[in-house]
């Protein structure tokens, strides 16, 4: 975000309801009503006064500005979105072939959807929990600092976190939630997309499936990188941006 800033743009971060210092309802983790939180504070801030707004996303971020995008096209001019998958529209693997790399960087969507389990024995370790899931979903795992991983910890570890963390995935992999993506998906965005995966992150698989939903597409795969991609590519990911932002000018 600095590197963006210190080129001149304006960044603003959001924590959507249930993640870092944000709100922790019991209900609310459906894309549609997260994506109309966004369009929400963007109405109130008037953000978009001088026109359609820039989104990047990444991993579950990148499910909530694909939603957004597609149910609030008003509000988004262009969308980057960085490693993760879009439930309900990426192709996913089987279980009785998945291999043992592929497995190491999705266990967790099964584990994520069960009732209690994943609160009771996340409570205590998020410390524990996170280093594990830093350190093999990365590959420049030392670009997650000792200062990060303490602030990761503290937001992780509040009341209600975990249940908010984990009710996003409860409730887009819910039929309901995987039917609200295939419906966006039958409408595809007419904005530009960029689609960047890491090469030990989802690969080529985000750019193929934006192809799917989107009409103008662009992206590639970072090389000796992991899912971690704005922590372990920050300059290349600032590159790709501004030259993404810059093509309007064309």
């Amino acid at each position: 975000m600095d590197l963006l800033r210190q080129a001149g743009r304006r960044v603003i971060a959001l924590d959507p309801r249930g993640m870092g210092d944000s709100g922790r309802p019991a209900s609310g983790y459906d894309l549609q009503t997260v994506a109309a939180d966004i369009h929400g504070l963007v109405q109130a801030l008037g953000l978009a006064a001088d026109g359609p707004l820039d989104v990047v996303g990444h991993d579950v971020g990148s499910w909530i500005s694909y939603a957004y995008a597609a149910d609030w096209p008003q509000d988004v001019g262009r969308l980057a979105v960085l490693d993760a998958a879009l439930p309900g529209i990426t192709q996913v693997p089987t279980v009785d072939v998945l291999p043992d790399a592929v497995n190491l960087k999705t266990w967790h969507f099964a584990f994520n959807r069960l009732d209690d389990l994943p609160e009771i024995l996340l409570q205590g370790r998020e410390r524990e929990f996170l280093t594990w899931l830093f350190r093999v979903k990365a590959t420049r795992p030392w670009t997650i600092t000792p200062t990060d991983l303490d602030e990761y910890v503290r937001v992780n570890a509040a009341p209600g976190a975990t249940r908010a963390a984990l009710s996003y995935y409860r409730h887009v992999f819910n039929p309901d939630g995987l039917n609200a993506n295939r419906h966006r998906a039958a409408h595809p965005l007419s904005i530009p997309v960029l689609a960047l995966g890491a090469d030990n992150g989802v690969g080529t698989v985000l750019y193929e499936t934006m192809k799917s939903v989107a009409a103008d597409v662009r992206g590639g795969v970072f090389e000796n990188c992991g899912h971690y991609m704005p922590e372990e590519a920050p300059r290349r990911i600032v590159s790709e941006l501004l030259q993404f932002w810059a093509e309007r000018g064309e």
